[in-house]
């Protein structure tokens, strides 16, 4: 028997044992260069045994009180061998069932329409600097910070060029596009539903206003969240004039909501340096308006009117701070004996510190990192520089998504903690080499320097949780022998002479209101203990608080957890008349000594 027989043969019965229809001219033929796009020159022939799958897609203090995708796999054609006949040439045909040779349809090629011309264009070299600019550019609004979808909408002329009104006339403001505001009143209205408290005190608010005459200048982080704390203001009686803490952080179409609304809001995504003190210098100097109340976040609004407006700072009642970086500020002025005005430190409040520092910091250090770098953070090491709560926070997420977690920290007592937790400690010269992401979490100045920077290894994230972009000397990598490349929004390669090249991160701001969003339910909390500060601060009587800085009073502390707990249907354990007395406690409370560490 000859082998062209015998081949013939075996090639019928396994033909026989696998039923299917017949290959039609209309069946699907793809190969993998067709799915990405690869023009092939001549048709590959196709193989049998696969093909390509398809898919189808208000208050007085105290008072108590199956998947999306479904593969649709197209089954081997079995129904017919493909062979080549060399009397043909190469040309290809199918062997069917019944012996008789059918010749194979031809594939043809795909050619997207633009697709020669554009790399026909593209050039043999394109400099290091150009290329990345090109990308960023298509880049930076897909993936640039959940703090503003429209950027690529808006022009580039300068808000402080632009004559804006709103629809009643009204033009004190300063923001990117008024056009917007549709868009930014609906991120309320989805915030408000995750800041149960506020919207509390709105309702009790309804026939008292307990910042009546309240003049708040305001300077903060402009976000959904922000807005609804700027409204319940207003609803308790307060006058309102806000700029942006950070150049990154505001969401131009929440700007363009509250302008719309009647707020004087002077801030946009991306200010320089020279916008964010002229915007706060708007908002303060106003001629007819005194401000009596400061709601700060960094300092920088409390520094500015200090230094500049010192008589319209005497007048001031009261100042309410939420960061570490703006209450150091204020200790220092009162070390000093230059405070003249009694601030309240919401910072180290039980239900700022231990919520927003902890809480929000454990779900947003994630966010941030994903959104800009796509890092996986399984395996990676990663070194976090400070193990407050804020560095805890961060530690405790990223050791839960596998990584390898060193700590650095000067407080013995959270290097205990730190150790205890399951942290390696160690100083950061130590490991500066070998991590692949440096995460300040430190509110402290020079934390990471040009020398830990020079020697990080190659594509090493670097970014900062503080509040103060002082943690990464930065300006020490503004040199003539350093290339930046910005490679999306937020997100710089710099490139040292050797090829070496780090990540930076918002260039060393706050990563997660720079870079992505923060859980809102956390950021009720902090909003309603800053209004209750203000409140309590603006009616305080003659004498209660004196030039000094002050905690939260432990009652008010309770009062915005217990304003929370509806949420969670969670039901509060009261003390019996017995057990109070038992504990000498009031059965309201507060229920711990102001010397509780929580």
């Amino acid at each position: 028997m000859s082998v062209q027989v015998l081949a013939a043969e075996m090639a019928e019965v396994e033909l026989k044992d696998v039923p299917s229809k017949e290959l039609t001219p209309e069946s699907p033929l793809t190969t993998k260069a067709d799915d990405k796009g690869i023009v092939e020159s001549e048709p590959k022939a196709a193989v049998p045994s696969a093909t390509t799958p398809t898919m189808e897609p208000i208050v007085k203090t105290g008072d108590p009180s199956p998947g999306f995708l479904t593969p649709n796999t197209k089954m081997p054609q079995a129904s017919a061998m493909k062979r080549t006949d060399p009397q043909q040439n190469g040309g290809e045909a199918f062997v069917n069932r019944d012996g008789t040779v059918a010749e194979a349809p031809r594939l043809k090629k795909i050619q997207f329409a633009d697709q020669k011309q554009e790399f026909n264009k593209r050039p043999t070299k394109i400099g290091r600097r150009s290329l990345s600019r090109s990308i960023s550019q298509s880049s930076t609004d897909s993936y640039g910070s959940a703090a503003s979808y429209t950027d690529s909408s808006d022009d580039e002329t300068s808000p402080r060029d632009k004559q804006q009104k709103n629809s009643k006339g009204n033009g004190d403001f300063c923001i990117k596009n008024i056009k917007q505001a549709d868009f930014g009143r609906r991120e309320i209205e989805i915030a408000e539903q995750e800041m149960p408290a506020l919207m509390a005190l709105r309702k009790r608010a309804q026939g008292e206003k307990p910042l009546a005459g309240a003049k708040v200048v305001g300077c903060t982080h402009i976000t959904a969240q922000t807005a609804v704390l700027m409204e319940t203001l207003s609803a308790l009686g307060a006058q309102c004039r806000w700029a942006a803490c950070n150049i990154y952080s505001t969401q131009n179409e929440v700007a363009a909501a509250l302008a719309e609304g009647g707020f004087s809001v002077f801030a946009w995504k991306g200010e320089s340096e020279d916008d964010f003190w002229w915007c706060i210098d708007r908002c303060v100097n106003l001629e007819g308006w005194q401000p009596n109340m400061i709601l700060d976040d960094g300092g920088d609004l409390t520094h500015w009117i200090y230094k500049k407006y010192p008589n319209m700072f005497k007048k001031i009642k009261g100042i309410v701070e939420e960061s570490v970086t703006g209450v150091h500020r204020l200790y220092q002025l009162s070390k000093a004996g230059k405070l003249c005005v009694p601030a309240m430190n919401v910072n180290d409040s039980v239900t700022k510190q231990k919520f927003d520092n902890l809480y929000c910091c454990r779900e947003s250090i994630l966010d941030g990192l994903k959104r800009t770098t796509d890092v996986m953070f399984g395996g990676k090491q990663v070194v976090v520089c400070g193990y407050g709560e804020v560095g805890k926070g961060c530690c405790a997420a990223l050791k839960a998504m596998g990584s390898i977690v060193y700590v650095t920290e000067i407080d013995p007592i959270c290097a205990l903690q730190a150790c205890m937790d399951g942290f390696r400690l160690v100083k950061l010269n130590e490991v500066i080499r070998q991590v692949d992401i440096v995460i300040t979490c430190t509110g402290n100045k020079n934390v990471v320097v040009r020398e830990y920077l020079d020697r990080m290894k190659n594509g090493c994230i670097v970014c900062n949780m503080g509040h103060s972009n002082t943690e990464i000397d930065v300006a020490s990598l503004r040199t003539p022998e350093l290339t930046w490349e910005r490679v999306r929004s937020q997100v710089d390669h710099v490139i040292w002479p050797d090829g070496k090249r780090i990540v930076l991160l918002a260039e060393g701001r706050l990563l997660n209101l720079s870079c992505s969003t923060v859980p809102t339910f956390v950021l009720s909390i902090t909003a309603t203990t800053q209004a209750l500060a203000l409140i309590e601060l603006y009616n305080a009587p003659e004498g209660r608080y004196k030039q000094d800085v002050y905690l939260l009073p432990k009652k008010m502390d309770e009062y915005v957890a217990s304003l929370h707990l509806p949420t969670f249907d969670a039901h509060l354990t009261e003390l019996s008349d017995e057990q109070a007395k038992y504990l000498g406690l009031n059965k309201n409370g507060p229920f711990k000594p102001n010397y509780y560490r929580y």
